[in-house]
């Protein structure tokens, strides 16, 4: 029996999540399944991918094929990984303990990448937030100003400034008399 690694599709329409299950490879997408290995959600940043590491790692192993998006989940996990140190193992090139700590040393590197991805979405969403404020105080204090020229009682300075401006020849005038 051929088995195969693939998505079952579930939840609603536009928003999918997927069980990531070991089948055979002659049922229906969504139909009968040997096990259930784990889940993934692609509607969360970052994708959320929970599986269970070594029933996954055994299934392949024993020759379970992938599918393309099963086996990008899968290298994303280190199963794949884990299974080219497992056979470096088998052919002697490694040792139990180097496949141990090469794992670890990628498992804690995948996690500060992921970790940093979250930090930065989150600080830039805190930044976008930040700026939406103040353009909103922006404008709110813009159009505050608006309002208040609008509604403040109108002075006429307009008289005032040419009964100055009528002042000021007439006493230029004057000046030209007295010096003459």
């Amino acid at each position: 029996m051929a088995t195969k690694i693939r998505l079952q599709r579930h939840g609603k329409k536009g928003k999918p999540f997927f069980h990531i299950v070991v089948a055979d490879s002659r049922s229906k997408r969504d139909g009968k399944f040997i096990e259930k290995i784990g889940t993934y959600n692609p509607n969360t940043n970052p994708a959320t991918i929970d599986l269970q590491f070594e029933r996954a790692l055994s299934w392949v192993q024993t020759g379970a094929q992938m599918t393309d998006t099963a086996r990008a989940l899968m290298s994303y996990s280190g199963v794949l990984y884990k299974n080219h140190l497992v056979n470096g193992v088998k052919k002697g090139a490694l040792t139990e303990d180097q496949v141990e700590a090469k794992f670890e040393a990628w498992a804690k590197e995948k996690e500060a990448k992921i970790e940093a991805k979250r930090s930065g979405i989150t600080k830039s969403s805190e930044q976008l937030a930040a700026d939406r404020l103040a353009a909103e105080k922006e404008a709110n204090e813009k159009r505050a100003a608006e309002i208040a020229a609008k509604n403040a009682p109108e002075v006429e300075e307009a008289p005032a400034a040419e009964e100055a401006t009528e002042e000021a020849p007439a006493a230029d005038e004057n000046a030209e008399e007295s010096a003459e």
